[in-house]
């Protein structure tokens, strides 16, 4: 129980940091070797090792997405009982995104995040029509304002 609240606690923390573009703060929970798994077909897209190659990664997101609203839904975890931060974290979310060109992007998705003593060691994200952000990402200028999944 002591375990989901806490898991729950930092991935709400994780999204505000990423709400504000906090980098630092937002990476003070990952592991040095971590990994980030990103969906698509896109240059975001692909499995990203290390926390300075992650860091460059959330700079870019941020450049790309200046304005982010995400909403936690839902955190699951897989071991009630863990006191030692050695755990499967699955958030359920949803992101409002604005690009430079006030195009919109709303989606949904789920985050699985591994964890050991505490540290994020491997992150996957799973979104919703991942197709209708590779525009955004390419530097193209179709927003999806109103779209959303079902």
């Amino acid at each position: 129980m002591i375990s989901a609240f806490l898991a729950k606690k930092v991935v709400r923390e994780g999204c505000n940091h990423m709400n504000r573009g906090e980098i630092a703060p937002l990476l003070s929970r990952w592991d040095d070797d971590a990994t980030l798994s990103y969906p698509g077909n896109m240059p975001a897209s692909g499995v990203f090792n290390g926390k300075k190659t992650i860091e460059q990664w959330f700079r870019t997101f941020f450049e790309i997405f200046p304005k982010r609203d995400f909403a936690v839904k839902s955190v699951c975890v897989e071991d009630a009982f863990d006191f030692v931060g050695t755990n499967i974290i699955k958030a359920q979310w949803d992101v409002q995104m604005t690009d430079h060109k006030d195009n919109v992007y709303k989606n949904r998705g789920v985050t699985v995040i591994h964890s050991e003593k505490g540290k994020a060691t491997s992150v996957s994200d799973y979104y919703f029509d991942i197709d209708d952000l590779r525009e955004a990402w390419l530097g193209g200028s179709g927003g999806k304002e109103g779209r959303r999944a079902s």
